[in-house]
């Protein structure tokens, strides 16, 4: 018989999020708002970050009354919004229990038709705000011997070579992957939890522009939160690391060079 641990008891039965303050970026529409709706139903205390405060404005009233929702304008390209998303929410609330980075977008050309400031906006959207608001969070999770943060990264971070017209935006997801990896080896020891999303091609505002999408390989973005709320609601002893969601019929496999060929006849072929 193992002796009885009060604490694995305790952490591991966990039913909701109940008093757990939870930031989340991009969560004005798609993947953040279906999120949004299901972390209110588990009680969590919400700071929505977004560009568009109306739209933010707008969900909150939808949302059940007793939800307690802080919406707040953040461009997440910007240091100063990250800087005040995270230092308001300090002050209101006294803690942040979780991040969740789900700001992200979109750009999807060949490389060298890639608009320069796409590049720039990709760079500074989907890696830059989640290394940088990380970089914020983990001083006051530390301090606070607990903590969780939760990156909505890629699954084409497991395609190799990355899908064509996406090389930029998916080289930006695998560098996330690395930097999550890392930070959980760093702060596991404080408490802290890190924890990489890897949906697939989600229906969202994003897939709009994309071409050539079946709209039945489409995952629903309710597949996605449900996978973070997975994640959120673990024991203190177990860290999901990385979680992959991805179509059944990703559009992502198909080879680069395609299975048929145009071969020359035999008898060309120079012996």
């Amino acid at each position: 018989m193992f002796p009885k641990n009060n604490f694995i008891e305790k952490e591991c039965v966990m039913a909701n999020l109940e008093g757990k303050v939870c930031i989340v970026t991009g969560a004005s529409g798609g993947i953040g708002k279906v999120l949004v709706e299901k972390l209110s139903s588990l009680g969590a205390t919400l700071v929505l970050a977004a560009r568009r405060l109306e739209v933010l404005e707008e969900l909150k009233e939808a949302l059940p009354k007793k939800s307690k929702v802080l919406c707040m304008k953040c461009d997440v390209t910007k240091q100063e919004d990250l800087e005040n998303l995270v230092n308001y929410t300090l002050k209101t609330y006294k803690k942040i229990d979780v991040l969740i980075n789900g700001a992200g977008v979109s750009s999807q050309h060949p490389f060298w038709e890639q608009p320069l400031e796409d590049i720039g906006k990709i760079m500074s959207t989907n890696y830059y705000s989640y290394v940088m608001l990380s970089r914020l969070v983990v001083g006051p999770m530390k301090k606070a011997n607990d903590g969780h943060i939760i990156n909505i990264t890629s699954g084409s971070v497991m395609v190799d070579p990355p899908p064509r017209n996406f090389i930029v935006y998916t080289s930006l997801k695998v560098a996330l992957r690395a930097f999550a990896k890392g930070l959980f080896w760093e702060m596991r020891d404080f408490g802290i939890k890190v924890t990489s999303i890897f949906p697939g091609v989600t229906r969202t505002p994003l897939t709009g522009k994309l071409k050539n999408i079946c709209e039945e390989r489409l995952m629903e973005p309710e597949a996605v939160a449900d996978t973070v709320v997975f994640a959120l609601t673990q024991g203190q002893t177990a860290c999901p690391l990385e979680l992959a969601v991805i179509n059944q019929q990703t559009p992502w496999t198909k080879p680069v060079i395609p299975f048929k060929q145009e071969h020359p006849e035999e008898s060309k072929i120079k012996k």
